[in-house]
């Protein structure tokens, strides 16, 4: 068995411990899989000032000094059925690899989507995955949306898995994304700290939650200005739901192609969003890697078509 502790700050105090969990696997372990294991009596807390821990229920509230130890269970075996799928592998070493995942491509199977996923195509690429997250999402260490192209790290060994999964949660992995919205931005960039949490509206979309919802923050940057479009650069510094997609409809610039977020009329391109830039600590070596991955061809020919309306 794997354990994982935590001391919690007063950043995180006044989460829910079944929250928290999830929000620090990076959204590869699912909220019901921390469920499951509360109940389970596989996560153990013990409160500031008090001498001995006791299994946590998923509803306890944390807080600031609380101790965890989450006893993860070993790895099942692999259920997800290879394909030969091709792969655009930027980055591959013995404990992980780094994926250009393009438009249209779901990173793990799940109802609905049973084959053609990430998952998938990296069962017939090398069968040394990550087991950790179990049968249907092995290595996956976070997502992308099934319309979002681009950079997504893999774990081939627990032990990355793990290392990788901290560094997420401390924010030690920094991504940008390109995304093109709807109208013409004034300002330069800036940052968006606004809670996300699902619509009570409609609970297939995410939306700010100004009184509740986790913590949720993008910066962003105008890199250029096409008419009635804004092509932007985004830095998470965390990883919510649809993030990027939400918090630009809040400033009133949905992304192009949104079909959930995005006017009517938005363009039929697909999702204008592309995972451009990664620079994390390997898990294992310690080395700092970067890595970017071009804008997709259909992304890039809906630019030049603005670019030449412009001139």
């Amino acid at each position: 068995m794997n354990e994982l502790h935590f001391l919690i700050t007063e950043a995180e105090a006044g989460q829910r411990i079944d929250l928290f969990l999830t929000a620090y696997a990076a959204e590869g372990q699912s909220r019901s899989f921390w469920q499951k294991l509360l109940k389970q009596g596989g996560v153990l807390v013990r409160p500031a000032g008090l001498p001995k821990a006791a299994a946590a229920k998923p509803n306890y509230t944390l807080r600031a000094g609380d101790e965890l130890w989450a006893s993860l269970p070993e790895p099942e075996p692999l259920q997800a059925e290879p394909e030969d799928i091709p792969l655009a592998v930027v980055f591959e070493d013995a404990d992980l690899l780094v994926v250009n995942k393009p438009r249209g491509m779901v990173v793990h199977p799940a109802a609905g989507n049973w084959q053609g996923t990430l998952v998938n195509a990296l069962l017939a690429h090398c069968r040394d995955l990550s087991g950790i997250n179990g049968v249907l999402r092995p290595g996956i260490v976070h997502r992308l949306d099934k319309d979002t192209t681009g950079l997504i790290i893999v774990a081939k060994s627990d032990r990355a898995h793990q290392k990788l999964a901290e560094e997420w949660h401390t924010g030690a992995v920094n991504r940008w994304y390109l995304a093109l919205l709807h109208g013409s931005m004034a300002e330069p960039g800036g940052t968006i700290d606004a809670p996300l949490g699902r619509s009570s509206k409609d609970r297939k979309k995410m939306a700010v939650l100004p009184g509740g919802g986790r913590r949720a923050v993008t910066h962003y940057q105008v890199l250029e200005r096409l008419g009635g479009y804004t092509l932007v650069r985004c830095k998470l510094e965390t990883g919510r739901t649809h993030q990027i997609r939400v918090h630009m409809k809040y400033l009133g610039h949905p992304l192009v192609g949104d079909k959930l977020y995005g006017p009517r009329n938005t363009p039929d391109v697909g999702l204008l969003l592309h995972s451009a830039r990664l620079q994390f600590v390997h898990p294992i070596s310690g080395e700092t890697i970067e890595l970017e991955a071009p804008l997709p061809a259909d992304f890039a020919a809906f630019l030049a078509d603005l670019r030449k309306a412009e001139a």
